[in-house]
């Protein structure tokens, strides 16, 4: 499917979801996934490989945040972690719809992290890095929002990523179903951590339960 033909639907979907994106941002959307869809072939990026799904289940799932995170921000620019971010979802589809935030996108693959890195150049993201390691091998990172998408439970992201939130950041885990397990495990391992909200999402073209879990450490 070309490019062209995926312009209807991605802006039909970011209708729907209330967002108001300069047309240099869709096609930045559009032209990120022309290059997830080139390197998926040596990188192995994400199982998902119908241009038409891609559109769904990554651009449009990572746009289904965007309300909520400029709620959350206001009129501040953040600095956002994204872990496990693989091919860059959510982060690299943050940097193209909300450039005033510096998001850093982290994973355990070099491959992905350079493919990341190659995007900002490429697009022309200066808001945007990437960094190869274990998140909780690096150094602080003073952020005000830590995010994932399918990195792990919710005990692990918050144990592994604490040290990064700066003092009043919070945590932004995106799920499908509400994770009740999760929580009641997080409720047991993780004292320190409070769930302060649950928000559930609708992906436009996508038949299937999200929600965002909000968490901040406890006083």
């Amino acid at each position: 499917m070309s490019t062209s033909a995926l312009l209807a639907p991605l802006t039909q979907g970011i209708q729907a979801l209330g967002l108001s994106l300069t047309d240099a941002q869709v096609q930045q959307l559009l032209a990120y996934q022309d290059l997830l869809i080139k390197w998926n072939k040596v990188y192995n990026l994400t199982a998902v490989r119908d241009p038409q799904e891609m559109l769904s289940h990554h651009l449009l799932d990572s746009l289904s945040v965007l309300g909520a995170l400029q709620r959350h921000a206001g009129d501040r620019a953040l600095r956002i972690m994204d872990v496990g971010s693989g091919g860059g979802l959510p982060g690299v589809v943050i940097a193209i719809a909300a450039p005033q935030h510096q998001v850093t996108c982290v994973d355990t693959v070099g491959k992905k992290a350079f493919f990341i890195r190659q995007v900002a150049a490429d697009l022309g993201l200066k808001s945007l890095a990437a960094e190869h390691a274990r998140v909780e091998n690096l150094p602080a990172h003073q952020a005000d929002l830590v995010t994932s998408r399918a990195f792990a439970s919710l005990v692990d992201f918050t144990n592994l990523t604490r040290q990064h939130l700066k003092p009043g950041g919070v945590w932004m885990a995106m799920k499908g179903k509400h994770p009740a397990d999760e929580l009641d495990a997080l409720s047991l391992a993780a004292p320190g951590v409070d769930v302060f909200h649950v928000e559930q999402l609708q992906v436009p073209g996508l038949d299937a339960e999200r929600c965002i879990v909000w968490m901040r450490p406890s006083a």
